[in-house]
This record gives C-alpha cells, structure tokens and sequence, in this order.
C-alpha cells in the first residue's frame, strides 16, 4: 500500500474516475482517496510510478 498526493479531486465523481483508472490495469486495486487533503491510498501491484501517471492521465495531477 501507498499513497499519492493528488491535486483537483473536488467530489465524489472525481473519485470515481481516478478509481477507474487504476482499476482498468488492477481490477483487484483498492483505492481510497481523501478530498479534503487530496491524498489517495492505493493498495495495488502497480508501481507508484505507474499508478501516478495513470491518475495523471486521468486528469488529476499527482506530486510526489
């Protein structure tokens, strides 16, 4: 498990979306994330690495 910080989360919708992301290359991916410190657990196979640029891809910027 880690986390990634990640900027422009505002709802639930987002949420889903960067959800969605990991889980189309995870589908067993748990993903939690926390609007109000933007900050999104993840406890996947992928590498952070890989997991950023997905949720990146996806349209929220991650920092690390």
């Amino acid at each position: 498990m880690f986390t990634l910080q990640v900027s422009g989360m505002t709802c639930g919708g987002c949420i889903n979306a960067v959800t969605r992301a990991i889980q189309a290359q995870d589908p067993q991916a748990k993903v939690q994330a926390d609007l109000p410190t933007q900050v999104v657990s993840l406890e996947t196979s992928l590498s952070p690495e890989l997991a950023a640029e997905l949720i990146t891809d996806a349209g929220f910027p991650v920092s690390q």
